[in-house]
Order: structure tokens, then C-alpha cells, then sequence
């Protein structure tokens, strides 16, 4: 007597809560891995060594563990966990679709201040800054302004964003009564 083969419906069932947990913690703690270059950047090791492991913990080390979660989940157990890790992230991390016209006015301004910094800052930086290396660091925190901008923003900004990118896309302004 033969068993019946395995499929999706049936090996989604046999994952093991523990399974889950085991693959998840592999997955993400190979994608944490460039967090150690620091560490080894410190260290004492060799210039070769550092630049090794560096290397390793950037560009291997993750798509190693990546691959080996995916071998300890199956097929099924890794479409279960991505299905619940992007759940996660989606409640957790998403910005809601619609916001309030206060809100959606300070993030129009999050994202308008870095973009006129940035086209301004070469014009009048000798006036506005008074050192190089303090430039860098505006000039990152208005990268930082303008991403945290785009989420504060909400959804429906999104939906605005990609519909520059369509050929297609078109606008319908709501009317204003006064």
C-alpha cells in the first residue's frame, strides 16, 4: 500500500509550530547579519581577516541563511511564514491610507524642507553652514526627513506617487465650495 503523495494542502498542515519558529529565526537572523561588520571592523583581527568577514557578513552570510531557512521550512512552511511576517509588517509599519489634512500638511512639509535644502544648500551653504563635514550630516538627516515624510503621508499619498509613474493615470480633483 502506497501513501497518498504530499502536496501544498497537506504539508501545510504537518509544519510544526517549532519548524516555523526554527526557519523564521534562521531567515531573519541571517538578514541581521551586516549588523556584526561594526564588531569586526573593532576587533583586532587582521586588515585581511576583517576584510573576509566583512565582505562574508555583507554579501554571503545572509543569502546562506536566507537559503538554509527556506531548506528548514519547505515550500509551504516558507510561503506560511512570509505570509505571516508580511502581515506583520503591514499592521505593524504601514502607513494608514487616509490621514488627517494637518497631518498630510506637516508631511507635504517633511518632504518639501530636504528638497529645498538640497537645491538651495550648494547656493548659500558657505552662509547657512559653517563647516564641510557639518553638510553630510544635514544633508542625511534631510534624507532621513523626507522618508519618514513619505510614510507620515499615508496611503493615498502612495497611490498619488505611483500614478506619476503611469501613462495612464489620470486626476480628478474634487471641487471647492466656499
Amino acid at each position: 500500500m502506497t501513501s497518498p503523495p504530499i502536496t501544498e494542502a497537506t504539508e501545510a498542515k504537518v509544519i510544526s509550530k517549532g519548524r516555523l519558529i526554527l526557519g523564521g529565526t534562521i531567515f531573519i537572523g541571517g538578514l541581521l547579519t551586516p549588523l556584526l561588520i561594526p564588531l569586526v571592523i573593532s576587533s583586532n583581527l587582521s586588515d585581511e581577516v576583517k576584510t573576509f568577514l566583512s565582505g562574508a557578513l555583507a554579501l554571503g552570510v545572509p543569502e546562506v541563511g536566507i537559503l538554509i531557512a527556506v531548506m528548514v521550512l519547505g515550500k509551504a512552511g516558507y510561503a506560511q511564514f512570509k505570509k505571516i511576517l508580511l502581515n506583520f509588517l503591514k499592521k505593524n509599519f504601514a502607513p494608514p491610507q487616509k490621514v488627517s489634512l494637518v497631518r498630510y500638511r506637516i508631511g507635504l512639509a517633511m518632504i518639501c524642507v530636504p528638497i529645498l535644502v538640497g537645491w538651495l544648500g550648494p547656493y548659500f551653504s558657505e552662509l547657512i553652514f559653517e563647516t564641510e563635514s557639518l553638510n553630510m550630516y544635514i544633508f542625511i538627516a534631510g534624507d532621513l526627513l523626507f522618508v519618514a515624510g513619505l510614510f507620515v503621508l499615508g496611503g493615498e499619498f502612495w497611490d498619488k506617487l505611483h500614478a506619476l509613474f503611469r501613462h495612464d493615470a489620470s486626476v480628478n480633483i474634487p471641487s471647492q465650495e466656499n
